[in-house]
């Protein structure tokens, strides 16, 4: 009786569940109020010369100062770079770098947004590898050891203190450039809800939505797997269900606690299956037009679910993600799963107070063969649930200009 049983089991399994993956866990996580009070002593076991890298932002909140008294009060010396910019380039991970090579640091601490983490971890490969940052667009490119580092953000959003990849911009041609290698994941990740308590509401609405966002696409990517999608789908439960509330009350602790949780689940979730469409549009957007990542990401996700719903394993991802978060029994049909999640989107952000057009944020019908282009050649692309051409791509940059 056990072995029919079992049978009957195996064969009801979809191919998702019996998905081979390799799962080391490269990032160690520490999560919880006051965790930056760790900072000295975690540090202690990879470096004694740390180069913590930030932005002018952050160091006027002070946790720039206070990391830098916790390190130094364990006896770790510590430079300071904080001339990160929002969407770094090629440009500005050279000039850490410089920073970086003076000081001959032996750890690399990443302190802020995904800017914040992406420039030292750019700076790393650099440092470590030598060449420029475009020898390392791609993947496993880096054929030396990079320096540890250590990943404390302050805003819920990318999910890169638990990636190997950085996302940095060629400063000539404005091509992102995904650079990643295994040896690039940072060693630990501080996640302290505390460090986000003073976020403007417009950085936590438009990083929330990046997050949230980073959720429904690894759900449902060709390279996702039954490990990847753990993770998709407590990043969207806890995302979904707290973005209102952060919102509405920022000084809710509990919420931005799940936040900031969500977020790196969905970094993690990237990690083991990449992103999709709405990515791949969004880089055009932002070196073009100017709209900020987030925004960008969210703005394009509906046209994108729409789109990627016509293929029946996505359309069931998308009904699983609002199954197991709660927000739809399992006799939902997969067209009303749909529609409901593209509500919950559109409704997302309405709350962030974002436009939900292209042509509110000045984007032409003339430049979208451009951006069409530009969005093929995105590598986030081949990872969608369905392949998209140009055409595809400009139909959905056209759905998108006045939704």
């Amino acid at each position: 009786m056990f072995f029919k049983r079992a049978m009957i089991q195996h064969e009801e399994m979809t191919p998702l569940e019996m998905t081979p993956f390799d799962f080391v866990p490269r990032t160690r996580l520490i999560f919880g109020r006051g965790v930056l009070g760790h900072l000295g002593t975690v540090a202690m076991e990879f470096g004694k010369h740390a180069l913590i890298v930030t932005d002018a932002g952050i160091v006027r909140t002070g946790y720039a100062e206070k990391a830098r008294s916790l390190l130094e009060a364990s006896g770790i010396t510590v430079t300071v770079y904080d001339a990160v910019r929002e969407n770094p380039t090629t440009e500005d991970v050279e000039a850490c770098v410089q920073v970086a090579k003076s000081a001959k640091i032996d750890l690399f601490i990443g302190l802020g947004g995904g800017s914040s983490l992406d420039t030292a971890k750019g700076a790393n490969f650099l440092l470590t590898n030598g060449g420029r940052m475009q020898d390392y667009w791609g993947h496993g490119k880096a054929s030396q050891p990079l320096l540890p580092m250590l990943a404390i953000p302050t805003t819920a959003g990318t999910g890169s203190e638990v990636q190997s990849y950085a996302l940095i911009a060629d400063a000539i041609t404005h091509q992102k450039m995904a650079c990643g290698d295994p040896k690039a994941a940072p060693r630990v990740a501080l996640l302290d809800p505390e460090l986000t308590d003073t976020l403007p509401p417009s950085v936590t609405a438009i990083t929330g939505l990046d997050a949230i966002v980073h959720a429904v696409e690894t759900a449902v990517t060709r390279k996702r797997t039954s490990l990847s999608l753990l993770f998709a789908r407590e990043a969207f439960r806890l995302l979904i269900g707290n973005f209102a509330r952060v919102l509405h009350l920022p000084s809710d602790s509990e919420a931005r606690g799940a936040m900031l949780l969500g977020a790196s689940y969905a970094g993690f979730a990237i990690e083991y299956s990449m992103l999709g469409a709405a990515h791949s549009m969004a880089n055009p957007l932002t070196a073009h037009f100017g709209v900020v990542h987030g925004q960008a990401v969210g703005m394009m996700l509906p046209s994108v679910i729409h789109f990627n719903a016509l293929a029946p394993e996505a359309k069931d991802g998308y009904k699983d993600l609002l199954v197991s978060s709660g927000m739809a029994s399992s006799g939902i049909s997969g067209e009303e799963a749909v529609e409901r999640l593209v509500a919950e989107i559109v409704r997302c952000l309405t709350l962030a107070g974002i436009p939900q057009t292209l042509a509110e944020c000045g984007v032409t019908e003339e430049a979208i063969p451009t951006l069409a282009h530009e969005a093929s050649r995105q590598w986030t692309a081949q990872f969608n649930p369905r392949s998209l051409t140009v055409e595809d791509f400009t139909t959905l940059y056209r759905n998108a200009l006045h939704f």
